[in-house]
This record gives structure tokens, sequence and C-alpha cells, in this order.
């Protein structure tokens, strides 16, 4: 007798438990659509954030890109001056180092400049070849007079 009241109540209390705890199906769709609203809000938020900073990071690259072939161009202009100074005999070999320099100088500039694709990958893979080439470059400037041509 007490086995079965004691399994009555527990039985009893289960199925209030279940009846009161359960949401209608109509409730769990629209719980769910509304998280999945919510996702996806935050899903478009997210990848306007990345656009913005992507943009950000190919505008300062720029920035900085430019202040070094600026500055690559000085060196330049100023070798040109001292290559004027020079005895004929090293004069022309100079000239002919200095114009390679040149040249490479404004293909980087022209590289910079039209580059305009934002997608990701592109940009991570344009910014490593570009920097790479940019730290070759900038060292054959500073190193034009030291003998390591």
């Amino acid at each position: 007798m007490k086995r079965t009241i004691l399994t009555m109540a527990i039985t009893a209390f289960l199925a209030g438990a279940m009846l009161t705890g359960c949401q209608s199906s109509a409730d769990k769709i629209e719980n769910a659509e509304a998280k999945v609203r919510e996702a996806q809000d935050k899903v478009v938020l997210a990848n306007q954030e990345l656009d913005q900073a992507l943009k950000d990071s190919i505008q300062q690259f720029r920035k900085e890109s430019e202040a070094e072939l600026a500055s690559n161009e000085k060196s330049i202009a100023e070798f040109k001056v001292k290559i004027a100074k020079e005895r004929k005999e090293n004069r022309a070999m100079y000239e002919k180092r200095m114009a390679e320099l040149d040249q490479q100088n404004r293909e980087m500039r022209r590289n910079l400049e039209e580059f305009n694709d934002v997608q990701r990958d592109k940009w991570e893979s344009f910014r490593i070849r570009f920097k790479h080439d940019m730290d070759e470059h900038a060292t054959a400037v500073k190193n034009f007079w030291t003998g390591n041509r």
C-alpha cells in the first residue's frame, strides 16, 4: 500500500512537472525563430565590422607604404646628385643601377595604387608579397653605396 501510494505520488509529480514545464510547439518554433533572427543580426553586424576593419587595415598599410616609397624616392634623388659627381668610369654603372631602383620604386607605387580588391584572402596575399618586395627594395636602396649591390 505504501509502495502504491508512493509510486502514484511520484507519477503525479512527474506528470505535473512535465505538463507545466512543456511549451507548445508554436512557442518553441517562435523562440527558435527569434534566436535565429538574433543570430543573423549578429552575423551581419560582425561582417560589417570585419569589412570596416579590413578597409582600415588597407588604408593604414597604404599610408605606411606611401611614406616608405617617398623615403626611397628621396634617397634615390640624393644618390643621383652624388652619382653626378662621380668619375665617368663609375657613373654609367651607378646610373644604370639607380635607374633600376627608380623603376622598381615606381612599379611598387603603381601596384599599391592599383590594388582595389578588399577580399580578405587576396588582401593578405597582396600585403605579404608587397611587404616582402618593399623590404628588399628598401634594403637595396640603403645598401647602394656600401658595395652590397
